[in-house]
């Protein structure tokens, strides 16, 4: 059975899509194919495009190690984009189903470079047992201290780091450095981060630096990813936890390697997340079958 994919891009942040047409049985199996960047398409998850009764469309999230993700900001752009254009939704708004949740999606512009999407990215979450987090002498299910969630001690190797933990409807943890993020050797502390201890379910990691009221410059560490050009909920993530510390304004840009990403919270309501989404190429799988 021939399998149609159509590799879309935000920020850098890359993924193959599928309509879940029946094609496919193990999605666990073609996501690691289809990330693998050697034997492979290539990219950093797999979207499967379904039908849901909750909303306009649905969406899961596949890692490249075949792990099912809860949230994913860049993809959800991309699958709106893909689900736009092709005359699914014809409105400009629209729902999608997430393992996280129903979120909301706006077409803000398009042209020849790509769509700029806004989309609500939920509520962040600051409960130990829902992140989930295992905070030492707290009991899961507590909520934590401003000063735990935003300075939570975990040292790894020579760093004595103090993370700022948020869920945004998966779980992320935020370093913030005086120092420019590339010197950081996220390639080597990153992996450590994800798999402490005091996360259960491992953990999404970036590292930020604050360069203005309107401006923090970030890498991700993303959990099942390894370093990604771009993360959306990582990108929320670094706006809330900037804007609890008093550290910037509203909205904010965050500067990812791949790209900027404008994240939009007034401690009330959802976060927002603006970005550009762009369709690379469409092909199809004719020999392999999963």
């Amino acid at each position: 059975m021939t399998i149609t994919f159509t590799k879309m891009q935000s920020a850098g942040n890359d993924f193959v899509l599928v309509e879940d047409s029946g094609a496919i049985r193990d999605y666990p199996a073609f996501a690691r194919f289809a990330c693998n960047r050697h034997f492979g398409i290539g990219s950093d998850g797999v979207l499967v495009l379904t039908r849901d009764s909750r909303a306009d469309v649905g969406m899961i999230m596949y890692n490249p190690d075949g792990s099912e993700a809860e949230a994913c900001g860049n993809g959800l752009r991309c699958l709106v984009k893909y689900t736009f254009d092709r005359g699914f939704v014809i409105t400009n708004r629209m729902t999608v189903a997430t393992a996280a949740g129903v979120r909301t999606a706006c077409i803000i512009e398009a042209d020849t470079t790509g769509t700029i999407i806004e989309t609500s990215m939920g509520y962040p979450v600051f409960e130990a047992g829902k992140i989930p987090l295992i905070p030492g002498s707290t009991a899961p299910g507590k909520v934590l201290n401003i000063n735990a969630y935003l300075e939570f001690p975990l040292p790894v190797e020579e760093y004595d780091l103090r993370l700022a933990i948020v869920s945004m409807g998966n779980p992320h943890a935020v370093y913030f450095t005086s120092r420019p993020v590339n010197e950081f050797p996220l390639d080597r502390i990153g992996p450590l981060v994800e798999n402490a201890a005091a996360f259960p379910q491992k953990t999404n990691f970036e590292v930020a630096r604050v360069l203005s009221r309107g401006l923090v410059e970030a890498r991700v560490w993303e959990r099942g990813a390894g370093e990604t050009l771009a993360c959306g909920s990582g990108a929320s993530a670094i706006g809330v936890v900037s804007q609890l510390s008093g550290a910037v304004d509203r909205p904010v840009a965050i500067r990812l390697p791949g790209g900027e990403l404008e994240v939009n919270w007034n401690k009330a309501e959802e976060v927002y997340l603006k970005g550009k989404a762009v369709e690379v190429f469409s092909g199809q799988l004719s020999s392999i079958t999963f």
